[in-house]
């Protein structure tokens, strides 16, 4: 396992980096009252020409993996995940897309990387899980997106695409403001539909770890904000960082966000090396995004007192932004049960040999 960084890799992360604090940072509260993001910053975004760094070269994507992708959610999420997600036009729903129709079915959605700006959005389980004779029927409660010019669904069994026959319409929602969000109707449109359970669980493995990466980088700006607050706080003589009980909580936030952070890079490493821990990996990444946003969330709160649920700072919308985040990609309990299959198997297959 080598985590190390190339020269490329750290091109890409000072880009990101400094974009994320000069232009979203900056408007985390604006664009969560707009619920969306400025045209002028989505035209920078595009500019840097990052968008389809996991999406194959074949296509017009950089080709670069997973990997990468999940370093750059991370850095964009720390500045604000909802944004992160408005920016990001092919969304998850891409890699659906690769994953059963592969280069053919990407080049025939025409997505024309860096000449068009058709926007794609992703539906896991449609509400009324009615997709019969190849058509989709039904309504979804809640999506992070305020619209979309392509749908694609995903479920166990096999996905679909849908270009038109559905509608969005917008809810009110308590995190990822940024990104937007709206119910979708369907009209009961005829639908590419493809069924494949192996081809289902891969490109469920990569959403995970995109999901993942995005709670990574929420996490680590609030264990950041909450640990620059207690070192400025004085009490007792001291700032409350000093503190034992808050030292050791300090800590644990910290190990936390770290250890989530490797649970992620291996889930990616594995999926782009093709190996068949993947889907178990990812599962087990999420799974502890999921559990370590419960952690961490909860605490930085705390560690602010009345001024964590303040709007002054982050925490507070750190923690509904994770609550929101552990929803999507089917939710922690069904990534807990494949996690748990998995290392099963591996279990068994070790005790055979």
């Amino acid at each position: 396992m080598d985590f190390a960084r190339g020269e490329g890799d750290e091109i890409i992360a000072e880009t990101i980096g400094r974009f994320a604090a000069d232009e979203l940072r900056p408007h985390l509260r604006e664009f969560e009252s707009a619920r969306t993001v400025r045209e002028s910053v989505r035209q920078r975004f595009a500019a840097l020409g990052f968008e389809a760094l996991d999406v194959a070269e074949e296509a017009g994507g950089a080709g670069l993996g997973l990997l990468p992708r999940a370093r750059t959610n991370r850095l964009l999420a720390e500045a604000d995940a909802g944004a992160a997600l408005a920016l990001d036009r092919l969304a998850p729903a891409i890699y659906v897309i690769e994953a059963f129709g592969g280069v053919d079915a990407l080049k025939s959605l025409q997505l024309n990387l860096g000449q068009s700006d058709l926007r794609f959005a992703l539906v896991m389980d449609p509400g009324a899980g009615d997709v019969v004779a190849a058509r989709v029927a039904g309504e979804v409660a809640w999506i992070p997106a305020a619209g979309a010019d392509v749908l694609v669904g995903l479920g166990p069994q096999g996905a679909w695409v849908l270009k038109e026959g559905f509608a969005f319409e917008p809810v009110g929602g308590a995190a990822l403001h940024a990104a937007g969000a709206s119910g979708v109707k369907f009209a009961g449109t005829p639908i590419l539909a493809w069924h494949d359970p192996v081809r289902a669980a891969r490109a469920l493995a990569r959403i995970r770890v995109y999901y993942a990466s995005l709670i990574w980088g929420v996490l680590s700006d609030a264990a950041g904000c909450s640990r620059s607050y207690a070192l400025d706080r004085v009490a007792f003589g001291k700032p409350i960082a000093h503190h034992q009980a808050l030292a050791f909580l300090i800590v644990d936030m910290y190990v936390a966000v770290e250890r989530l952070g490797l649970l992620i890079e291996d889930a990616a490493m594995a999926i782009d090396a093709g190996e068949g821990r993947a889907v178990g990996a990812a599962a087990a990444a999420f799974v502890d995004a999921i559990e370590a946003s419960r952690f961490v969330g909860p605490n930085g709160v705390q560690i602010l007192g009345g001024h964590g649920f303040m709007r002054d700072f982050p925490v507070e919308k750190a923690m509904r932004d994770c609550r929101a985040l552990g929803l999507l990609a089917g939710g922690c309990d069904a990534a807990r049960e494949q996690a748990g299959a998995a290392l099963a198997a591996t279990i068994s297959e070790r005790i055979a040999a």
